[in-house]
């Protein structure tokens, strides 16, 4: 296919009158429009007003997406045990899938071609069979909790080892190797010592396995973490091996600089939450610092039912603005940043190489936008246009290893079938 418009290459590179080429699951000419009009010349054609990487929404919660809205104004340890804990140990594999599908068509129809997916303790396979369906690139993982956790969720520490081993063999690579597996305990609070550290020997014993945690999000966290293990949260997962450049940790707000030197040293990978860590008044991340130490920081969404979108433009636009604010430096963090935490920065906190922008011989990932929008007048600057001022439903074209997966209101799946049975099972398992 060849995609014709104003090409935002990454963060650095913008062709006015420009087209991305893709064969199979490749990109295979970025450039100049004429050029690639005589060099490919019997391709399908697509023209959009901007064409860009598809963005990594690096920390979601998929199974979630039956709550938005459900636990607002609420701390997060309330929100987490109160609200969000039961509906999720309420939920059985018909919602699960379906909660993973909306979430999904809601990361295409926005703009996200690939996600870090939290899942829950059980049926994680319907949300990989969803991933599979609706055509997504994912590294997905079942949730382990073996201790301090709500009726319906707690398993024995083998036992949650033993599952998520079976669903590594199961679905690391499916998909022709769109969905990855990703350990995940849910956090230090609600997995013991052995879970931790088995979850760091399950990873090492298979190839491109990564691991997903949250981590030092909310200081109440942090306190109960330090009294019981005598140490602040990222040096006790240090201590256990959930440090690393397979390690992507969710959050972060609250870290010392001996953590952040850590997370520095063992090239952990972060990802910023900033929509979620307002709404939660967990804090704000020290975002800046962690890139001034060269840490890899990629931006998600978190769940619904505390952001309440799955929309990646909302956070590159809060990501910006909440550390200029922080720091009371407009320069802080740039648009170009930005714009690399939701692409290359995601990409690297996935595992996936050669995504996160468009050049030739990478995956065949990428979105189409309008600038049909009133806010889309004038755009003197694409990448500020898209940091700034675009929103998710400006995108009109999500393609993923070269298949079209949306298209101006068409997906791979029955979108309004699986509106409305989210909206039926919700009334059901919220309640």
């Amino acid at each position: 296919m060849l995609v014709a418009g104003t090409v935002v290459a990454d963060s650095t590179t913008v062709v006015d009158d420009g087209a991305v080429v893709t064969e199979d699951d490749r990109i295979v000419f970025v450039g100049d429009r004429e050029a690639a009009l005589e060099r490919y010349p019997d391709h399908e054609r697509r023209t959009v007003d901007i064409v860009a990487p598809g963005l990594v929404g690096a920390h979601v919660h998929s199974v979630q997406s039956l709550g938005r809205g459900i636990a607002d104004d609420e701390p997060l340890l309330e929100w987490l045990f109160d609200h969000v804990l039961p509906m999720e140990a309420a939920m059985d594999a018909e919602a699960t899938r379906t909660a993973a599908l909306l979430g999904y068509l809601e990361c295409l129809e926005s703009g996200v071609t690939t996600v870090v997916d939290h899942l829950s303790v059980h049926h994680a396979e319907e949300a990989f069979e969803a991933a599979g369906e609706i055509g997504i690139r994912g590294l997905l993982g079942k949730v382990l909790m073996d201790r301090d956790s709500p009726d319906g969720l707690v398993e024995a520490t083998e036992t949650g080892l033993a599952e998520s081993e079976r669903l590594i063999r199961e679905y690391h690579g499916a998909f022709d190797d769109r969905v990855r597996y990703a350990v995940t305990p849910r956090f230090a609070v609600t997995c013991s010592e052995a879970c931790l550290r088995g979850a760091r020997e399950l990873a090492d014993s298979y190839d491109g396995v990564r691991i997903h945690t949250h981590a030092s999000e909310n200081r109440d966290e942090i306190a109960t973490v330090e009294e019981r293990r005598g140490m602040r949260n990222i040096a006790w997962l240090d201590e256990v091996g959930l440090t690393g450049p397979d390690v992507t940790l969710a959050h972060c707000v609250w870290t010392d600089d001996e953590e952040r030197e850590l997370l520095a040293e063992t090239g952990t990978c972060v990802t910023h939450c900033p929509s979620s860590n307002m709404k939660l008044a967990s804090g704000v991340a020290p975002v800046v610092d962690y890139l001034d130490r060269g840490i890899t920081v990629a931006l998600g969404n978190d769940g619904p039912p505390c952001n309440n979108t799955l929309d990646p433009f909302t956070e590159l636009r809060q990501a910006a603005l909440l550390q200029k604010v922080d720091t009371i430096d407009a320069t802080a963090l740039s648009a170009r940043t930005a714009f690399e935490m939701a692409t290359v920065n995601g990409a690297r906190a996935a595992g996936f190489d050669r995504l996160g922008a468009l050049r030739e011989g990478w995956r065949a990932d990428l979105v189409g936008l309008s600038t049909d929008a009133a806010r889309a007048t004038p755009v003197h600057d694409t990448l500020s246009h898209l940091v700034y001022a675009a929103h998710g439903d400006d995108v009109t074209l999500t393609m993923v290893d070269g298949r079209v997966v949306y298209d101006d209101g068409h997906t791979t799946v029955d979108a309004e079938r699986i509106k409305h049975t989210a909206a039926s099972l919700a009334e059901q398992f919220v309640e």
